[in-house]
């Protein structure tokens, strides 16, 4: 088998040399997935390499320059600071690969080689679209240039990570902790997930926030920063750009991890979210098994609309589970919210409800069987 070639740059009289390839790292856009190999490059740009060849084989988490060849779907990346660059044709991109689940928008997955592909995110992901919603529009086209290395190989964003799993995971001892989950994407559990850490902060609760599995994005977090939340985690942190096809094990390691992290900085709640609906994959995983009954004292449901939110509530207690409410984008409709309750044993609240800190509150009581 021949050996990936090692090229310090992409064959061009300006860019050509090692001097050449720092500053073209400088210069690149990054993205909020890279913001960890950001901040050490604008440390030191220097002592990078290109590996490119048709035996180099990426992994996800592997972290790629690219240049964008076309505009699409996604035509703005969110910067390390959740800045929404344009993107231009011709730009030089730090991404990181990924496989990617979303069910409105596209499914994804790491090429075998460094072959044309998409921006599948605008967090930063590089893949190939393999399927996608109706009504998303033709990818944003990628010419990969190479893997970033550097004298200790490949660079994969585990090796940036702040946060690595914890075998000790999870805590014996922790404060009560609320797990948000929904029937879909976009059913509306990050708001509703914001509200209830806004709530229980105006209630004068210290609380921390995680987002556990999903796609990388900095809306999320900095959404819990915004609501208060005095410490914020999200699955970027230990070096995954998503979760999608993570095995199960991994999936439950880091649920314990982040909570067990999240602990540390000695809030009196912690919120997270789980991506995604009941369905997905890693979901799925994180609630048939029993860590999740063991890790999370409440369950607060976000649902699309009254069937979902019925049908959800049924999946939920079938894997042990009893929800304290349901809440989401049902609830923008005064109708279909109505006919929640109408058919549900559980109260159904407003999402914006939720920030009220008498509201909020009640959500910690315990749940009767």
């Amino acid at each position: 088998m021949s050996t990936p070639t090692i090229i310090p740059v992409h064959a061009s009289p300006e860019g050509a040399g090692t001097a050449g390839l720092s500053r073209r790292l400088a210069a690149a856009k990054k993205a909020y997935t890279t913001r960890f190999l950001s901040e050490a490059l604008d440390a030191d740009p220097s002592g990078y390499r290109l590996l490119t060849g048709p035996d180099v084989v990426p992994v996800a988490g592997d972290i790629v320059l690219t240049r964008v060849e076309r505009i699409g779907q996604l035509p703005r990346l969110e910067s390390p600071v959740s800045r929404r660059q344009a993107l231009f044709v011709g730009d030089e991109v730090l991404l990181a690969y990924a496989n990617r689940y979303a069910p409105d928008q596209v499914l994804a997955e790491v090429p075998a080689g460094l072959g044309p592909c998409h921006l599948i995110a605008a967090g930063g992901l590089a893949g190939v679209v393999t399927a996608s919603h109706g009504t998303v529009g033709r990818p944003t086209q990628l010419a990969p240039l190479g893997l970033l290395a550097d004298a200790q190989g490949r660079l994969n964003l585990a090796r940036f990570a702040p946060r690595a799993l914890d075998p000790q995971a999870p805590p014996r001892v922790r404060p009560h902790v609320v797990a948000v989950l929904g029937t879909s994407m976009n059913s509306g559990k990050s708001t509703a997930a914001a509200c209830l850490v806004r709530g229980l902060t105006s209630a004068g609760l210290r609380v921390a926030a995680g987002k556990i599995t999903g796609t990388g994005a900095g809306g999320d977090p900095r959404l819990f920063q915004d609501a208060g939340a005095v410490q914020v985690l999200d699955f970027t942190d230990y070096g995954y750009p998503t979760t999608f096809r993570l095995q199960a094990p991994e999936v439950r390691a880091l649920a314990a991890s982040m909570v067990s992290a999240l602990a540390e900085s000695g809030p009196e709640a912690i919120v997270v979210e789980v991506a995604d609906g009941l369905y997905q994959g890693e979901t799925r995983q994180l609630l048939n098994g029993p860590l999740l009954r063991t890790l999370v004292d409440t369950v607060l449901f976000a649902a699309g609309d009254a069937v979902g939110a019925c049908a959800g509530v049924g999946v939920l207690r079938a894997a042990g589970h009893v929800p304290a409410a349901v809440s989401g984008m049902v609830t923008v409709s005064p109708l279909a919210a109505a006919e929640a309750a109408a058919e549900l044993d559980v109260p159904v609240i407003g999402t914006y409800d939720l920030a009220r800190a008498e509201t909020a509150m009640r959500l910690l009581a315990p749940v009767p069987e």
